[in-house]
């Protein structure tokens, strides 16, 4: 029986793509459906899309494999937005007022339009974090309706190479697939894992990958840092392997023996791993490449918390990712980082209900694409899916440019925090705000014309012969009264 209800989300990782379809149900709890993967190390490095054509492929591959699970077609997906080059840049706004004026939402809008249309050499504006708005010397969160001659905005600008955000919404053109929504994967990723004690207190959150290690550092409720670090779990496995053995090998290896921290006096000099069945690996020389990559991975995490925060994090540090299965991970970061609270985060705070065993193994590896489940809003069902075709049902691509068409183009003053607008999006915007333009200066031409037409009417009507020629016909007009 095909299904009428349900979302669609799509995470695009270093090794593999996923697609995940669920529903939510009345009382907030998520079901999940279907769950698919493709093999993505052909198209994507470090998280971002470098060979568009097989990107789409394999994104037009899940979709449809969604589909025929689904019995149903699929109109809109939800998409994450993460990768190498993601990074945050903070910036202040200011506006100086020539006397005490009261704050209004429209000078609030002012400021974070100017913040938005900050220019940055090959990188694009993806979210714009409020960090605070300073009035006069006050901090305020809120600062509508308080009287100040200076007011001045703190904003966390959250930028991405233009050419990775241009690739990422080329591939989804090129497979004709509608994006419903982009979102941060990283802010999607935290509100599904960290408590609000962990935020509001100040955290670190660790989502450690394939290829990169991606770092979120929030205090009192706000994201204060992003970054993401081109370092990850095939780099342990790609060190392993230069011990003469085949990267599966190697991969097999590490997720059997592999060890975020060995104390030296358990490490048995005489032990030997094997590699196969002729070959061997000394323990002690296993464990100092392992040890030695996490090493470096853990202080490349560590360096991208703020001065400012090190000292702040009471809500600890929050791992999750598939790298955080490795063990004695807690004990590595502690050690490192001299954070006594280390959380590894296994699974989403949502309720989640599936029979899908990549669900239910709550390792930590689905919680980014489970994250961008849990935010999505808007119905991906389209109608019910005829593998053999039907002749009678509405063009898929008709089905997709209704759901395109039921969200207008947002302004970026209007996105909630997290969404990052689609090119597509952007460029209809772009168009309703040049119409607009037009139209209050086509408005102003007319204002400006009728008030330049009444101001002649007047000068004709008040100068000298104008009063002339009435005083006149006035004249006249009296002599032939009198002579009737």
């Amino acid at each position: 029986m095909a299904l009428k209800d349900f979302i669609v989300a799509i995470e695009l990782g270093s090794s593999k793509i996923t697609g995940i379809a669920g529903k939510k149900n009345l009382d907030g709890s998520i079901q999940v459906l279907a769950c698919v993967k493709e093999d993505s190390t052909a198209c994507i490095r470090k998280g971002v899309v470098y060979n568009i054509d097989k990107t789409a492929q394999c994104l037009t591959s899940i979709v449809n494999k969604l589909e025929k699970q689904l019995k149903t077609t699929i109109t809109q997906v939800y998409v994450g937005v993460g990768g190498q080059s993601i990074r945050s840049l903070r910036n202040v706004i200011t506006k100086d007022l020539s006397m005490e004026t009261p704050i209004s939402q429209d000078m609030v809008i002012e400021l974070m339009d100017a913040n938005r249309n900050m220019k940055y050499p090959d990188l694009e504006i993806l979210d714009a974090a409020v960090q605070e708005y300073k009035v006069d010397s006050q901090y305020q969160l809120d600062p509508v309706g308080i009287p100040c001659t200076h007011f001045e905005g703190n904003f966390l600008n959250i930028l991405q190479r233009k050419t990775f955000y241009k690739n990422l919404n080329s591939c989804f053109e090129v497979a004709n697939i509608n994006v419903a929504e982009m979102y941060l994967a990283p802010l999607a990723l935290a509100d599904s894992v960290l408590t609000e004690a962990e935020r509001r207190s100040g955290c670190a959150l660790v989502d450690m990958g394939a290829d990169t290690t991606t770092v979120s550092v929030y205090f009192k409720n706000i994201l204060r840092h992003i970054a993401v670090i081109p370092l990850g779990g095939n780099n342990i496995t790609k060190d392993i392997a230069s011990l003469q053995m085949e990267e599966a090998d190697a991969e097999r290896m590490k997720l059997k023996y592999g060890c975020a921290y060995t104390e030296n006096s358990d490490i048995d000099n005489n032990m030997k791993y094997s590699i196969d069945p002729d070959r061997q690996v000394e323990v002690r020389k296993f464990i100092e490449i392992v040890e030695g990559r996490m090493e470096e991975i853990i202080a490349n995490v560590w360096c991208q918390v703020p001065e400012e925060y090190c000292d702040k994090l009471l809500g600890g540090i929050v791992l999750t990712g598939g790298g955080s299965n490795m063990a004695n991970i807690e004990t590595a970061f502690r050690n490192y980082t001299h954070v006594d609270k280390i959380r590894i985060a296994k699974f989403v705070t949502q309720t989640i209900t599936s029979s899908i065993n990549d669900i239910n193994a709550h390792d930590g590896k689905m919680n980014t694409v489970l994250g961008l489940l849990a935010k999505g809003d808007i119905n991906c069902a389209g109608e019910e899916f005829d593998p053999n075709g039907n002749l009678f049902a509405t063009p898929k691509q008709a089905q997709v440019d209704a759901a395109a068409e039921l969200r207008r183009a947002r302004q970026a003053t209007e996105i909630p925090a997290g969404v990052v607008r689609t090119a597509e999006e952007i460029r209809r915007a772009d168009e309703e705000a040049r119409l607009k333009r037009e139209e209050e200066e086509r408005a102003a031409r007319e204002e400006a014309e009728n008030k330049a037409r009444e101001e002649a009417r007047k000068k004709k009507e008040n100068s000298f012969w104008s009063k002339a020629f009435r005083g006149l016909k006035d004249f006249g007009k009296k002599i032939v009264e009198e002579e009737e």
